[in-house]
């Protein structure tokens, strides 16, 4: 009887309680206390070493600017504080007040604020976003994997009594992402410099995020003496995720839980599983009879599949054209089989008949996993050898853990997506000193050679991987940023060059100028034109008075017949004379050739006024003919006619002209947006891989740079379209190698059941 009493105390697993009854409701409003309790003390603990640690910064700052930035913050924080501690506090609570109402959204907790669209400040509210994620996110990654054992002891508790909900670490109220997330959010409310920001993210993380461990523990206790899983057991694999079934109380039964935390992600499994089950009816690749056994165990085929990654890695590494000549992937796939048989064979003594229904489809799955890398177009075929090693790794990876197919955000995923990403910008051209194929390479043969069951490399990699890339990150856009700029600055130049010379032809019309003032205006004082609307602009008064002249000029050489005409010339030289000086000096001529310039340019007056004698008379064919004249020779005339103008444009051809397979392509180019990869292949069939880097607002034109930032070319969106129809570019895919593979297997599978009968 006594026996009885006691096990009616214990909240069973199958016993899921009802949040909105009474015993539900005071088991979460407990939870709710000791939280409030525990972060509104921890907080403002945090806040009393803030003052301290930017004074410290101040005096260690590099100079009065950066010095500024910290003493500024104290005073912002110490105005601020009370107003970020509270709106803190009312998130953690609201997230605790929505979880036990079961109100809070699928994707929950507070999420910061995305940066306006259209905001001057984009750039720099960008980096500061990616900065203050980035922290986040590391914050986040560690205390998680720090507090595993208390932290999931938790999740199981609240998951119990919120009536069988599953509870993960990222959807925990109480959990360090939320907690986080919800700190993030109330610092809006601090208008400091991000480096102010970062410092009080680190505090967090000391006095706050460090303390969580005694916040689960009193949870934990006082659950457990409510007699929610008292005796619940957390076993931890060498990767520190929870094994299988680990979460259990003594002598209860574990209840499945979903695969997955998404919709989407759990009916791709679902419709996988269903795709391998008819496969399996209608077999094209059948298991050969074998010798029957039992069936080997996850470890017995972890223990094999480490003799045979061990093996493979000792293997000199495939050269590129070997992509070319793979076997089918059902004959890989058997290969593997067959050669984990005779492994497991060796390891038990006895050869198994056949291996477990869910362990072959993960064979298979990764099989095609690894068909899709060979085949995918977006990988340059370096990398594709490169990444296809890594087969044996992830089939061990997705044994140890069978949710790396349906987590997107699981870490071998993320590392295959990472490298992938990375290998899809490589060319020769790009990598010269073979850094990005050296660095992809080493992270291959550490997890060939150091992987055995423990599931953190992936993140290790990974993290190694992102610092790699942050590092060519930063370096890259500079150069991009000095391209970009450069060919904004060649944008304006030929703009304003353009505007110069129709100011000047349009002025000149029909009028035969003689060669001396001709000269003059198509050469030095278009070149003025063009600096006075790069520096001051087209609506300034330089500009205006730059274009007086012109109107001066040309009136100042028609033909002088009258004592009235006279008067008006006279009237005209000192003001000609005067914006020569001043324009001639702008565009590089020094006083001497600027004397004697105006010394040709007096005589030429003195004939028309009559006061020297005439010169001989020329032939109408050299009227037109610029005489030499004391101009540099950097500066060239801009036009001579508007003809010339418009053979130098490059407008693309009007669209009813296009025909249909370019008008396709221009579809496509019209929906290009920056950070897009395309492919380009040269006539000699060298490829490069670049990235869109800028639309140019005045002409339309397409700026491309490489993976180091250097530019690779500028098009048209016709030039461009033309290239793409011509086969000679191609845009590569953006979004994830695992999605796009997922999405292939799928579909392939999918053809494969529509054709049971066929044979293989």
């Amino acid at each position: 009887m006594k026996e009885a009493n006691e096990s009616s105390n214990v909240v069973n697993l199958g016993q899921r309680l009802d949040p909105s009854s009474g015993r539900g409701g005071d088991l979460l409003n407990a939870v709710r206390n000791i939280s409030s309790r525990r972060l509104q003390q921890l907080i403002g603990n945090m806040f009393e070493h803030v003052d301290d640690a930017l004074f410290d910064l101040a005096e260690k700052a590099e100079n009065n600017a950066a010095q500024m930035h910290y003493f500024d913050g104290m005073r912002e924080v110490r105005k601020r504080r009370p107003v970020i501690e509270r709106a803190f506090l009312a998130l953690v609570s609201r997230e605790l007040n929505d979880f036990a109402g079961g109100t809070r959204s699928a994707g929950g907790g507070p999420s910061a604020p995305a940066p306006v669209p259209g905001s001057v400040e984009l750039s720099l509210v960008a980096d500061n976003e990616l900065e203050e994620s980035l922290a986040i996110t590391s914050m986040i990654g560690k205390n998680e994997t720090r507090l595993t054992r208390d932290l999931f002891a938790v999740n199981q508790r609240l998951s119990v009594i919120c009536g069988g909900t599953r509870i993960e670490d990222a959807t925990n109220p109480i959990g360090p992402a939320m907690l986080s997330q919800a700190f993030r959010q109330s610092m809006r409310e601090l208008s400091a410099d991000m480096r102010v920001k970062l410092i009080i993210y680190k505090l967090f993380d000391r006095y706050v995020m460090a303390a969580l461990e005694e916040l689960y523990q009193e949870v934990n206790a006082e659950l457990m003496r409510a007699g929610v899983l008292p005796q619940l057991r957390h076993e931890v694999s060498r990767s520190g995720a929870a094994a299988t079934g680990g979460a259990v109380a003594a002598g209860e039964v574990p209840q499945p839980l979903p695969a997955d935390d998404s919709e989407a992600s759990a009916e791709l499994l679902q419709t996988l599983r269903a795709l391998f089950s008819a496969r399996r009816a209608h077999p094209n690749v059948p298991l050969s009879a074998m010798t029957v056994g039992p069936l080997p165990t996850a470890n017995e085929l972890i223990g094999a599949l480490s003799v045979l990654q061990s093996q493979a890695a000792m293997l000199p590494m495939p050269q590129p054209a070997a992509t070319t000549n793979t076997p089918d992937i059902a004959e890989q796939v058997l290969q593997l089989k067959e050669q984990l048989m005779s492994q497991l064979g060796s390891l038990r003594g006895q050869r198994p008949g056949q291996i477990a229904t869910i362990d072959e489809d993960t064979i298979d799955l990764v099989g095609m996993l690894f068909e899709f890398i060979l085949e995918d177009r977006n990988l340059p075929a370096q990398m594709q050898v490169l990444l296809a090693r890594l087969q044996i790794p992830y089939l061990k990876a997705a044994i140890l853990d069978r949710k790396l197919f349906a987590h997107r955000q699981h870490p071998a995923r993320r590392l295959l997506d990472g490298l992938a990403e990375a290998a899809k910008s490589w060319s020769e051209e790009s990598d010269r000193d073979g850094r990005l194929h050296d660095t992809v390479k080493a992270i291959v043969e550490r997890l060939m050679q150091e992987f055995d069951d423990d599931m953190t490399i992936f993140d290790r990699l990974s993290a190694e991987l992102q610092q790699f890339q942050e590092s060519n990150r930063r370096r890259s856009e500079l150069a991009e940023q000095r391209v970009a700029e450069s060919t904004r600055g060649r944008e304006k130049l030929e703009q304003a060059r353009r505007r110069a010379a129709r100011e000047i032809l349009n002025r000149i019309g029909d009028n035969v100028l003689p060669p001396l003032i001709h000269g003059v205006l198509s050469r030095a004082w278009a070149n003025y034109l063009v600096l006075t609307i790069l520096r001051k602009g087209e609506e300034s008064n330089e500009f205006r008075e730059a274009l007086r002249f012109i109107d001066a000029f040309i009136a100042s050489s028609k033909p002088v017949r009258t004592p009235e005409a006279k008067r008006d010339l006279r009237q005209l030289l000192p003001g000609i004379e005067r914006a020569l000086r001043k324009g001639l000096a702008n565009v590089a001529f020094q006083e001497a050739d600027i004397e004697k310039l105006l010394a040709q340019l007096h005589g030429y007056y003195r004939q028309q006024l009559g006061e020297a004698a005439p010169a001989p008379a020329q032939p109408q064919a050299a009227a037109t003919a610029p005489a030499p004249l004391p101009i540099p020779e950097s500066i060239q005339p801009i036009a001579e006619s508007a003809a010339d103008l418009e053979e130098d444009s490059t407008n693309d051809p009007a669209e009813d002209t296009i025909a249909p397979d370019v008008r396709e392509q221009l579809e496509q180019v019209k929906a290009l947006k920056p950070g897009t990869w395309l492919e380009f292949i040269g006539q000699d069939e060298h490829f490069e891989r670049a990235k869109l880097s800028w639309v140019s607002p005045m002409s339309g034109r397409y700026l491309f740079v490489n993976r180091r930032g250097l530019k690779v070319g500028d098009f048209s969106p016709y030039e461009l379209a033309l290239v793409m129809a011509e086969g000679r570019a191609r845009i590569l895919a953006s979004n994830a190698l695992f999605d796009r593979a997922m999405d292939a297997i799928v579909d392939r599978l999918s053809h494969e059941e529509a054709r049971p009968g066929e044979s293989p």
